[in-house]
């Protein structure tokens, strides 16, 4: 096993996080399930399909071949959607020991189960150095060296010490916390919010109404969270805080690109079809509704955008039901 990385996942962020480390003069197996993806990648030095316009570091090495991956890389990344998530960690784990680490940037919870990321991975491998990697991390951004930061959760300092050898550098900067529910969540909740201010933006709706949802979202997402297990000063961080601010400013968040066509008339399926690329927060709220309900925690927001998703309301309907809502003390309910 030698010193290369591998990340597994071609998408835009898979594909910007080994730019990253290739950037840092080390070299990457990026695993793609397309053969073809993975040939127009060795021959053109560039991500069509997920990342165009983006030279790719002659060290980035495409591969459909996922053992080969686990037999040369020590350090796997894991940047797959998290509805594949376990298929993909099943089959890794055929071929990994304990001698690996691996570390996920997905942001999703799993539909049906309510399992984390990490979760997931205990159950379908042996590796016990896990960590998750988030942040306010939009790919596009970082590939053209933007600066930004993000978080490392894990329970091992190694694996810290490992990510932010490889990661690290003048234009991304690698925190670590030990907090991995809370990096985890708020990976994931910020998506529920990002398209309900996708739907803000798609209203044109001003900065007011974007900063009642981002402190409400915030606070949802805490309440969420510490009902899971996680530390609430970790939604203060970069996997809460920042990766909120970001993905719900930015019109280069999917989600809030979602968001705001469904709030011009588009239907969700029509707008899912014409999308190369997953919205996580769409699944996201089905699977924090449902623990929502099962769990009788009071999460407006994510009640709101579940009935747009999933129950066909309309957003007028939507906008008018949140802002009924009774007010209080603010924070008596936080992390409640």
């Amino acid at each position: 096993m030698d010193d290369r990385i591998g990340v597994i996942g071609a998408g835009s962020w898979g594909t910007t996080l080994a730019k990253v480390a290739a950037d840092n003069e080390r070299d990457v197996l990026l695993w793609t399930r397309r053969s073809e993806l993975a040939r127009a990648i060795n021959t053109d030095h560039e991500n069509q399909d997920y990342l165009p316009g983006t030279r790719l570091p002659d060290r980035i090495t495409a591969t459909d071949d996922l053992e080969s991956l686990a037999a040369n890389s020590r350090l796997i990344l894991l940047v797959v959607p998290s509805h594949g998530l376990r298929k993909v960690a099943h089959d890794l784990g055929q071929h990994v020991t304990g001698e690996h680490i691996i570390v996920h940037a997905t942001k999703g919870i799993e539909q049906g189960s309510h399992l984390r990321m990490t979760e997931v991975l205990r159950e379908e491998t042996c590796v016990k150095r896990l960590g998750v990697l988030s942040g306010p991390n939009l790919a596009k951004e970082l590939a053209q060296c933007q600066p930004t930061g993000t978080l490392i959760a894990s329970r091992y300092h190694e694996v810290f010490e490992r990510c932010h050898a490889v990661f690290n550098n003048a234009y991304f900067r690698v925190y670590w916390g030990e907090d991995v529910v809370g990096a985890e969540v708020g990976g994931a909740f910020k998506n529920i919010v990002a398209l309900a201010a996708g739907v803000v933006t798609g209203l044109g709706l001003g900065e007011n109404t974007k900063a009642l949802l981002l402190t409400r979202g915030l606070s949802e997402m805490a309440r969420f969270g510490t009902a899971m297990g996680a530390q609430i000063l970790t939604f203060g961080g970069m996997a809460g805080m920042g990766d909120l601010i970001a993905t719900c400013a930015s019109p280069l968040s999917r989600n809030h690109q979602v968001g705001a066509r469904l709030a011009k008339g588009e239907k969700l399926e029509a707008i899912q079809q014409d999308m190369r690329m997953v919205a996580e927060g769409v699944k996201t709220t089905f699977a924090v509704h449902q623990f929502a309900t099962e769990h009788q925690l009071d999460l407006p927001i994510v009640r709101g955008v579940y009935a747009l998703l999933y129950e066909g309301a309309s957003v007028p309907d939507v906008l008018r039901d949140l802002m009924a809502l009774p007010t209080g003390e603010e924070l008596a309910q936080l992390g409640r």
